[in-house]
This record gives C-alpha cells, sequence and structure tokens, in this order.
C-alpha cells in the first residue's frame, strides 16, 4: 500500500496551547487523538523562532544559516534540495496547501497590494516541489499580497473589505505589551469564509479526489492562531475569558489592568483559533478514514514557533525564550504502539529526515548536494526510531538561532516605556542549545560561538561524535573587571587551542623575565591600565569566554532557573 505523508501545522502556536499535554491551554481532541495513538515531543523546539527560516529550514532538513534565511527577509532559493522534490523523484504527488512563507522578497512598508503576486507565481512556487498548490501568504501579509485567500475574496467581492479589518483589528507591530496594538475582534464575515475554513476546505477537496493508488504528501499549514486574533464569534463563545493573572515576568516588572485585558482577550481568541483548526483537522482525518488511508498515512502536526503572549513583558516571537522557541509535535506512525511523551530534544529540522525515512528514502542523500561544498552536512534526524520504540532520542541537544532585524524600524517595533516607536538597535546573531535540563551553554556572534556552530555542524551531520556532555555554566570571579559580562560554556576548547594560549600568554609575559625592573616598578599610567584591561580581556578571549563584552553591554542574559529562568541568551554587540 502506498505511504502517504499529511503534514498539518499552524502558525505562531505555543507548545503549551495544546489539549494532549498536561496543563495544556487549548482545546483540540482530533489533535489528541494524534498525539494518543502516536506520541508527542515535549522538548522540540524550532530552529529559528521566526516564520520564514522555521518553515524553509523544515523542508530542506539544514539551519536557517545554511540557507541564507536567517531572518524574515529574501526567498528560500528552489535549487536547495526539498523534501517535497526528494518525494516527487520517489513518485509521490505532492500538495501545498495553506501558508508557506518560503519567499519574503518586499519590505514592511510596500503600500497595499503591492508585496508578492503569489497567485500569479503559483507555477513557479512548485519548483520547491509541489504538483498542487494553493497558498496564502498568511493574516498579516494578506494586506500586502495577491495570493490564493486573496484571489478567493476578491472573486466574492470581499478583498477590500477583509483587508480594513485585518489592518483595524491587528493594527501595528509591537514586540512588547506596553505597545500591544492588537484588538482581538470577532471575525466580522462569513465563518465560511474565515481563511482556515477555507484552507481546510480547499485540504479536503484534494484529499477526497486523490487517486488512492498513489502516493501523496500533502501540507495543510494554517494561519492561525497568528496575529491578528479575529477568531469567528461562535468559537469565541466556547471559552469564556479567563482572567488568570499566571504571566511571566522579569523581576521588578508589572502588568497594568489594561495590557493585562488586552492580553486575556487575544489569549481567549488564540484558544478559539486553535479549536477552529482542530475541527478542520478532525475533517481531513475522517476523510482519510472514509478512504481507507488513514492506517497508509504518517499524520505530523507541528508549528514553526511560539508566541510569548505577554510572558517576559514580550509579545510574537523572535526572542529567545521557552514560549518563542518551544513548539508543539505529535506524531502518529501506523503500525507502531503509542509512545507517549517524549521529552528529548528535537529539532523542528528533524521533521524532513522523519518524512523521508518514512517514505523509504535516505533523508542525508534525497538533501544533500555534492556541489558548492558543505552542501553534503544535513543536520536533521529521524524520529522513527523513537516512534517505533528503538531508543529514546536521537540527539543531545537542540539548536535554534535567531538574527530578528528586519522589523527594527520606526514605527514597526517599540521599546518598552517609550510614547512613541522608536528605533532597535540590531543584535547580534543569537545562538540557543537546549539540554533535557533545559541548560543554555553556548553563544553565537562572537569568535567562540562561530567555532562552536561549526562543530554543532559537524556534529549534527555525525552523529555519536564531537558532542561532549554538559559542563554548567562559567561563573566569573568576584572583583574581576567585566564580571557582569556572563562567560558561558558548554564545551571546553581543543588541545590545540590550548597550545596556543598557552603559546601566546608566554610570548606576552617574555619581556616580563627579560627585563625585572618592569615589574619592580610598574607605571600604572590610565594608558598602561587600559592595556592591562584588553590584555585581561585577549586572554579571556583565548579561554572561550565572553570577558571582552564589558559590564554594561550585556542586553539580555540569564539561563533557566525556575519557571522564570531564561530559555537562551541575547548579547548587544
Amino acid at each position: 500500500m502506498p505511504k502517504n505523508i499529511l503534514l498539518l501545522m499552524t502558525d505562531q502556536q505555543r507548545a503549551d496551547y495544546v489539549g494532549y499535554a498536561p496543563g495544556g491551554k487549548a482545546v483540540m481532541p482530533n489533535l489528541g487523538r494524534i498525539a494518543r495513538e502516536g506520541g508527542w515531543f515535549s522538548g522540540c523546539q524550532t530552529v529559528n523562532p521566526i516564520c520564514t527560516p522555521a518553515r524553509t529550514s523544515l523542508i530542506t532538513g539544514r539551519y536557517s544559516r545554511q540557507i541564507g534565511t536567517l531572518t524574515m527577509s529574501g526567498d528560500l532559493f528552489p535549487q536547495i534540495p526539498t523534501v517535497m522534490q526528494a518525494l516527487q523523484k520517489a513518485g509521490y504527488v505532492t500538495y501545498g496547501i495553506g501558508k508557506f512563507h518560503y519567499t519574503q522578497t518586499h519590505p514592511w512598508n510596500t503600500p497595499r497590494g503591492m508585496g508578492m503576486p503569489l497567485y500569479a507565481m503559483r507555477e513557479q512556487m512548485k519548483a520547491y516541489g509541489y504538483d498542487f498548490v494553493w497558498e496564502t501568504g498568511g493574516k498579516q501579509q494578506l494586506d500586502k499580497c495577491y495570493d490564493h485567500y486573496a484571489k478567493y475574496l476578491d472573486d466574492r467581492g470581499l478583498l477590500d473589505a477583509v483587508r480594513d479589518f485585518m489592518t483595524a483589528c491587528g493594527g501595528a507591530n509591537g514586540d512588547t505589551a506596553d505597545h500591544n496594538y492588537d484588538k482581538a475582534l470577532p471575525w466580522a464575515f462569513e465563518e465560511a469564509d474565515y481563511v482556515d475554513v477555507v484552507t481546510g476546505r480547499v485540504a479536503a477537496e484534494r484529499l477526497r479526489e486523490h487517486d488512492p493508488a498513489k502516493p501523496f504528501f500533502m501540507k495543510v499549514s494554517f494561519c492561525g492562531p497568528h496575529k491578528p486574533y479575529e477568531a469567528p464569534q461562535r468559537y469565541l463563545d466556547l471559552f469564556p475569558m479567563q482572567r488568570v493573572d499566571d504571566f511571566l515576568l522579569p523581576d521588578g516588572q508589572s502588568l497594568t489592568g489594561a495590557q493585562k485585558e488586552a492580553l486575556w482577550r487575544q489569549r481567549r481568541a488564540a484558544r478559539a483559533m486553535l479549536r477552529l483548526i482542530d475541527d478542520q483537522i478532525g475533517m481531513l482525518l475522517s476523510i482519510l478514514e472514509e478512504r481507507d488511508m488513514l492506517e497508509d498515512t504518517l499524520l505530523l502536526f507541528t508549528s514553526d514557533h511560539g508566541d510569548m503572549l505577554g510572558d517576559h513583558f514580550m509579545l510574537q516571537k523572535g526572542v529567545p525564550w521557552r514560549q518563542a522557541l518551544n513548539v508543539p509535535l505529535a506524531i502518529r506512525l501506523p503500525g507502531a504502539a503509542p509512545i507517549g511523551e517524549n521529552t528529548a530534544p528535537v529539532e523542528l529540522s528533524d521533521l524532513a529526515a522523519t518524512m523521508l525515512d518514512y517514505a523509504g528514502l535516505a533523508p542525508a542523500q534525497a538533501l544533500s548536494r555534492s556541489w558548492p561544498a558543505y552542501n553534503d552536512i544535513i543536520p536533521s534526524r529521524s524520529l522513527l526510531p523513537v516512534l517505533r520504540g528503538e531508543t529514546d532520542a536521537v540527539r543531545a541537544f537542540a539548536f535554534s538561532e535567531c538574527d530578528f532585524t528586519e522589523e527594527r524600524a520606526p514605527g514597526v517595533t517599540a521599546g518598552s516605556g517609550d510614547a512613541q516607536p522608536r528605533r532597535a538597535r540590531p543584535l547580534k546573531r543569537v545562538a540557543m542549545y537546549y539540554h533535557p535540563w533545559k541548560q543554555i551553554y553556548q553563544v553565537s556572534g562572537l569568535p567562540a560561538g562561530r567555532s562552536a556552530c561549526r562543530r554543532v555542524l559537524r556534529s549534527a551531520a555525525r552523529p555519536g561524535r564531537n558532542e561532549k556532555p554538559y559542563r554548567g555554566p562559567r561563573v566569573p570571579r568576584a572583583g574581576r573587571r567585566g564580571a557582569a559580562a556572563p562567560a558561558i560554556h558548554g564545551r571546553p576548547l581543543s588541545a590545540r587551542a590550548k597550545n596556543v594560549g598557552r603559546r601566546f600568554l608566554a610570548l606576552l609575559s617574555l619581556p616580563l623575565l627579560l627585563f625585572p625592573s618592569i615589574r619592580a616598578k610598574p607605571r600604572r599610567t590610565k594608558r598602561s591600565a587600559g592595556a592591562l584591561r584588553v590584555f585581561a580581556r585577549l586572554t579571556r578571549g583565548v579561554r572561550g569566554a565572553l570577558g571582552k563584552h564589558a559590564a554594561g553591554r550585556v542586553h539580555k542574559f540569564g539561563f533557566t532557573g525556575g519557571e522564570k529562568g531564561a530559555y537562551g541568551v541575547t548579547v548587544k554587540i
């Protein structure tokens, strides 16, 4: 029988907004069925907490740094091998339905309707490996782009009205709770015209018409619960307002009553949108059962990234916190016994290898290119051994990175406490590593970080090698200048690096040995003191620390300590 694959996705869904996990904050019985009959991975981490990087990593099995999509700007090159292209070659019929977001060519200040002509580009989008394309750009993209959903609305004379409603409901983007402009208005049109209802209907039509003798791959990517939080009223009525003050906030930070009320409305709308999406999932599962295809279909459910929803005084995503990084993942493998919850580290890109492995393909070979160089490093790892009960984990840690700078512009991103939006300083790239114990042990954007990232790619390509145990955070000695700049280690330096460091220090100390008078009468001038500080920073740099970033230059820092601990590290340089 054909081995079918159905990949279900949402947009911007936190891992705790599900119904199958203990303490889940959403009601999704059909998703719960997938998790109950298969398994769910509570340690799944997105490889990049932004839409385009996460989604392109999922279909290529690579980190966003490898494919040039570190942030939400630019397009994925079709020449990079994808899961869909590999499955096409293997005889699969491939369907792409819903939000892709592989392309982001237009800037954010593009006028209405002048963004990507996605409907006209439908044949070009097939280059990623799709036989059938019905694409939505996303809720916030609707105002700029003309996609298949825009064409649907346009044919019914609703496009301008829906665009006006989306703009009025969502407002401008904001990153902090004091710049939260989304009004969480109920959907103002017929429920049948809601974007995720239309998406589910198109997917259902394709499933009903598919030839059961041929294997299929279908990606159904819903646009909720991403902002604007505009759930239909019928679903809002299922969820009374819950005014529970459970926001995780930094010490000394608080939310006003109005800020809490706005976030409570948005959280209620998110639960309502997820229940609507769950009904669409149930419809698709029913069709598979009716056509006797369910037991031949691998079911996967996930999201591209999470949503802060007021925790840590933040909104949306693009930050190194658990609420933005941790994503839901539930998989049902036909013929396998349920495994329940798995807490081992998993990366979103692992879904690529999992799907190809199920189809009988070698993931590394299917996603590699022999040229140019380094195109044969595929970090993605199949989760089928875990789903079959053969092992508990396929990796020792999960890796994420982020360079969220494309929205940092006047009128788009606001700093906390400002009366008007201001330009935020761009942040260097951030690397976030996740252990089963939820500890962070390396930062990117620095020489040590870049070396660590190379080690990550090597270890990912060669499972079981170059994965040394976590040794805990390195605590600077009290009294040392720059002690406030944290030094975090996850890997000891190699022997070669240690030898280079020792020789470097010996060379610098040679004048002290040859001329003892220098030590007897040190000239503690302002310049020499500065030179000593530079020397101290260089030596700390040789040891791989972050000491060269003086006190006061750290933008954010933290590692997990209870529920309020940071999930990652951000360094402003």
